[in-house]
């Protein structure tokens, strides 16, 4: 049986955004990602690893209450590092049922951080566990 279409196409993740400079710096120097530019409809691309991300300006933003986007690390430890020493955040958590340690959480087979980016977006970094 063929595949559908869709799961053979590239997929772009779109993140509105309040200050789109802001934004791209954040992507760009804080997280690494490429830049590829400004499209004709006003969106700022970015890729990683064969990922596609759009910042899509919009003046009110639409921040999401939830995680938007995570990022499967080898080692989780050393990525909150690299990161922290180029400015970015962490949370930390301390819930019933729910902790970080050195802003790290374990759920079930993987530990997992979460930072924000400028605009408030939720971000997370996950390593499985073997």
């Amino acid at each position: 049986m063929s595949r559908p279409m869709l799961a053979r196409a590239e997929v772009t993740a779109i993140l509105p955004v309040k200050e789109l400079e802001r934004a791209r710096e954040f992507y760009v120097n804080r997280l690494g990602f490429e830049a590829e530019g400004l499209a004709a409809d006003g969106k700022f691309i970015l890729r990683a690893s064969g990922t596609r991300l759009a910042l899509m300006p919009k003046p009110g933003g639409t921040k999401a209450e939830h995680t938007a986007l995570s990022f499967k690390v080898d080692n989780i430890a050393t990525e909150i590092q690299a990161l922290k020493a180029r400015g970015v955040s962490f949370h930390d958590y301390d819930l019933p049922g729910f902790k970080t340690v050195n802003h790290v959480a374990v759920l079930g087979k993987e530990k997992a951080a979460w930072f924000s980016d400028p605009e408030g977006n939720i971000l997370c970094l996950h390593e499985e566990l073997k």
